[in-house]
Formats: structure tokens, sequence, C-alpha cells
């Protein structure tokens, strides 16, 4: 079977979703092709659109929580968003690509590409049975607006959310978020520390803000390193993309904290930390879930961000902290208690059991049979 991944670099997630995808399929011996859409464009589109999200980000959340409001609004209008329009264009150049490389299956874990299909879908071309993977716990604005013929979501708790946008019950499979069957959750956190070159003897605090490397992290290290009732763990900053970010912090905690930039060894240090805290992006609490590791999330990007931090919290598979100075510490020594972290584990085992890469594997194959 050939098929198609359409994915966008507006945060990592949807990118490590849809790979995660892409590496199940070819395990089950699929041909699997992963692009950006708007690379069939040019790059220089592709590079502008990511750039722009991730600036917008990692520089001004609060307009990025206006625009994600402006959606919710938008979306109670009778007629398609400015996103379904400007993906109109996309849809002929999508079409030729179909024609040159022909695709039993399209797989898109971003709402753009969803648009673009729907586009091809309402202009009557033909269009390969589609499956869109919501990469939040949220019905995200202009979900409602795409027609892909199935829509995986993360949880059976959000079908009433997805039902009440209008997506037909058939169509919803909550399989959950897909992640990488990395290998490390066989190996002992000792030896994911000395694969890090970290000392396995001691305990580590990790914290990080996605590969954008967003929220208000400095303050969180500066909160951190100053409570003396934590320095028994060491602290490990994973600043993803955010280059000023890592130059800020080095120049402040040099040789105190261990800092890292982008890493594709994530799974690694949750593995090695004893407790993750970060900001609710979909896909990285997934991840941090199904490794199993105590989870306090902070610094929500308004919108998407403040439902996952919702979702987690109210399931137990994570305390949220609204106010890092006044609930931060508080929620670590928290975690440091045995019975805690175990009934966080027990709530995060029942609700990402780890398996959506291979169900919708599974649903791939059965929609083609």
């Amino acid at each position: 079977m050939n098929v198609l991944i359409l994915s966008c670099g507006t945060g990592g997630g949807h990118n490590a979703a849809g790979a995660a995808v892409q590496k199940q399929l070819q395990k089950q011996g699929h041909q699997v092709v992963m692009i950006n859409p708007y690379q069939l464009k040019s790059n220089r589109l592709a590079g502008v659109i990511d750039k722009v999200y991730i600036g917008l980000v990692q520089k001004n959340s609060t307009l990025f929580g206006f625009v994600y409001r402006l959606g919710e609004l938008y979306r109670r209008l009778p007629f398609p968003s400015p996103v379904y329009y400007i993906n109109r264009k996309m849809a002929y150049i999508l079409q030729e690509y179909l024609l040159r490389h022909p695709a039993d299956v399209i797989i898109t874990p971003h709402l753009y590409p969803a648009e673009i299909i729907t586009n091809m879908k309402k202009m009557g071309m033909e269009v390969p049975p589609s499956i869109f993977v919501a990469t939040d716990y949220a019905c995200i604005p202009f979900t409602e607006e795409t027609d892909c013929d199935d829509v995986v979501i993360p949880s059976e708790k959000l079908i009433p959310e997805f039902r009440k946008y209008g997506i037909p019950k058939e169509k919803l499979y909550p399989l959950g978020i897909p992640t990488a069957d990395t290998g490390v959750e066989r190996i002992s956190p000792e030896e994911a520390k000395r694969q890090l070159g970290l000392d396995p003897a001691k305990e580590y605090l990790l914290i990080a803000g996605g590969s954008m490397g967003a929220g208000a992290l400095e303050e969180v290290v500066e909160i951190l390193y100053r409570v003396r009732s934590l320095h028994k763990c060491k602290l490990i900053m994973v600043c993803g993309n955010n280059q000023q970010l890592y130059s800020r912090l080095q120049k402040r905690y040099a040789d105190k904290i261990e800092l890292v930039g982008y890493t594709d060894k994530m799974p690694l240090y949750l593995k090695a930390g004893s407790i993750f805290i970060t900001k609710p992006g979909g896909l990285s609490s997934t991840e941090a879930a199904a490794a199993r590791i105590p989870l306090i999330h902070i610094c929500p990007i308004p919108g998407c961000e403040t439902k996952n931090m919702q979702f987690f919290k109210k399931t137990g598979m994570a305390l949220a902290v609204t106010n890092p100075k006044e609930e931060l510490t508080a929620a670590v020594l928290s975690l440091q208690k045995q019975e805690n972290r175990k009934k966080m584990i027990q709530c995060q085992e029942k609700y990402v059991p780890g398996t959506a890469a291979a169900q919708l594997g599974q649903l791939v194959e059965e929609g083609k049979e």
C-alpha cells in the first residue's frame, strides 16, 4: 500500500506524530512518504508558514491566544474560515502531485492539509481515503469544516466535544495521539543517564518548552534553582529550537544546570528524569505520559494548550501550575512522594496506553480491505 502523510512544521508535534505513523506503517510493510504539502508550491512558502507560526508562539503567545479565540468565535459563523479559502489554491497543486505519485490513503496530523483535502473534494477532484489525526486534546477551530473520511482523536472522553462541532460519530476513532516506539522504555533510568552522559546516581528534574522552547521557562529555572530543598536534584533544561533562550540561560547558569538545545534524544531524557516540567503541548504531553514520568504542566500557550492542560489535570495525568511563583515548588515536592507518583502513573497508563500508532496502522489496513 502507498501511504502519503501530509504535515507541517508549525511546532514539532505534528511532524513527530506523522513520523510515528510513518515508522509504524513501514514496519507493517507499506510504502510511506511524508511531505509538507506547501513545499510542492515552494520551499519558501513552507518556510514562511512555519516561521511565522513559531515566531508568534515564541515572541507573543498572548497574541497567539487572541488569534485562537478569534478562531473560536469565527467557527460560529455559517461560512468557511479564511484558512479554508487560503488553502483552495493548494488543491490543484496536491492534485497534480497525486497524479504523478498515486496514494492509496492520505494521513494528515495537521489541520492545514485537511483543509486542502476538503477543497479538493468540494471541487470534484478524486481524493484517496483520508485520515485526520488530532494532535491536541480538543476539537480545535475549523476541524469541523474539514471533510476527511476518518478522524482519529486522543481519547473517547473527547467524543462529545467533536460531536458538538458536527463531526459524525461514525468518523471518530479514539485511538490516541501516535507516538514512536523508541525502545527506550525497555532500559533502566540508570542506563538512560549513562547514555546521556549523566550521573546515574543523581536525580534530575527535566524542564522543556516543546520543540520551540516556548513559555516563561527562565522564570521556572530560576524558581527551581533557588529552592534549596531541591538542590539534591540537578536541573536539565531542554531549550528546543529557541537559541536566544539557550544563550541567555548559558550566560547565567553555565556549569550549574544541564543545558540542551534541540535534541532527538528526548525519549532518553524522559527515561532519565524523575519529574518532567513542561508546557502542555499535545504530542510532548502524550510522549511524557507514555514514558510514565510524573508530569507538571506550566506556561500553556493560550488556546489548545490550555485545553490540553485541563484534560491532563482532570484525568490525573499531570499537575497544572498556573502561577509558577506560588505553585511550582509545592507541585515538585508533591511528586517527590512515592504515593503521588504512583497514582499519576496509573492514570497515565489508563488514558495513554501507548498503542495509538499500532491501532492507526490497523485502521489503515482495515479501511483498504
